[in-house]
């Protein structure tokens, strides 16, 4: 039998024995992992899941991956679940020849979710972009590592599998850029360099729908909490989350809670001709009860599942994207369109700009230059 097959018999007993703690092979070494008190420096409580090494005075290599190293690895693994038993157990017993500072890509990933969670309180959006960034790119960054050490260049051959010039690509650089830097490596402006020329107003503009098709599609819409919605993202540009933390109390002024993306905001409807025949002000949500405590993530794709599967020929971000070409169309300033859709100053010219076509552009040209007491030409 090879020495996996061991393993799995090894910590097959220790289950067995109800002992919460298990042999771990990491090359070509043997190591412990269980829920343990937090380390004194560690700024952490509570109990929970750490590694231990093996390695003594004697052996500071560690305890090698063999039938001999397995019978002490058990042997060691018993011995802890007895004083964690008797609430004997100190970390000074077992961190004799430790390694000092966590070195392969895995021990930093841990490292670092531990600092980013010490950091930061744990809510509904804190907890969405680690989903949806960090914990995207650690798992498959710590499959492709295996058990090597944390280096820029092993960051650089992972960022090479994907894509160039993708949101993809600048995600990972991103995340493995700040993995980097936490782990203290040099060289860094490698992995930035490797983020290409990304960004969202790079993209194509897309074919955004008319105002007229916009209160087209929404007539068309049977049901009158789906038609709310519709109406919120269309006259208010909201993300389509937004729609489940808004309140109408001061109509036609619609405020944003707090537990969005960007917080608390007010939003003006550049249609109040919208609002008013849409009865906005009154709330009226479709039978989603369950999804009301869900994430904002899982919200957006809730609506967006509506929109496929009513076929409406454009994404619930478009009604976002055409706010803001109104919000240029009627002549705002870039700081007062920015402050209603909550974002900055730079996503509003730089993103949403992108999307503004080059008919638009003639539109308000045409209106600016044909006003009334526009200076005239010496």
């Amino acid at each position: 039998m090879d020495i996996s097959g061991r393993l799995a018999q090894a910590n097959g007993r220790l289950r067995s024995s109800k002992i919460g703690i298990a042999i771990q092979q990491r090359g070509n070494t043997l190591w412990l992992r269980g829920t343990f008190p937090p380390k004194s420096n560690s700024g952490k409580t509570k109990p929970h899941q750490q590694r231990i090494s093996l390695r003594t005075k004697e052996n500071p290599q560690g305890v090698k991956a063999t039938i001999a190293g397995l019978q002490y690895a058990e042997q060691q693994a018993r011995a802890i679940a007895l004083q964690l038993d008797k609430g004997q157990f100190n970390w000074a017993d077992w961190q004799l020849g430790q390694a000092q500072e966590a070195e392969t890509v895995s021990d930093w990933v841990e490292k670092f979710e531990t600092e980013y969670w010490r950091r930061r309180s744990r809510n509904q959006q804190t907890e969405t972009t680690w989903k949806k960034d960090y914990q995207i790119v650690f798992p498959k960054f710590v499959e492709f590592a295996k058990d090597a050490e944390i280096s820029v260049d092993l960051i650089i051959k992972f960022v090479s599998q994907t894509k160039p010039d993708t949101r993809s690509r600048k995600r990972v650089c991103d995340i493995l850029g700040r993995l980097a830097k936490f782990a203290k490596l040099e060289n860094l402006d490698a992995i930035k360099e490797l983020s290409g020329n990304y960004s969202p107003g790079t993209v194509s503009p897309r074919s955004l729908p008319t105002d007229e098709q916009i209160a087209q599609w929404r007539d068309k819409i049977t049901n009158s909490g789906w038609q709310w919605i519709y109406g919120m993202c269309a006259a208010y540009g909201l993300r389509p989350h937004e729609v489940f933390h808004v309140d109408m109390l001061d109509f036609p002024i619609a405020r944003v809670s707090d537990e969005t993306k960007t917080g608390e905001r007010f939003i003006y409807p550049l249609y109040p001709e919208w609002v008013e025949s849409w009865n906005l002000k009154e709330i009226v949500l479709p039978n989603l009860v369950s999804m009301k405590d869900s994430s904002n993530a899982k919200l957006g794709t809730k609506i967006s599942g509506f929109f496929y599967d009513f076929k409406i020929p454009f994404p619930p971000y478009n009604l976002r994207h055409c706010y803001a070409r109104r919000c240029f169309e009627f002549g705002f300033t870039p700081d007062f369109g920015a402050k209603l859709m909550g974002h900055s100053v730079t996503t509003h010219c730089k993103t949403y700009r992108a999307w503004i076509d080059e008919a638009t552009y003639w539109k308000v040209y045409e209106t600016l230059i044909n006003r009334v007491g526009r200076p005239p030409a010496p």
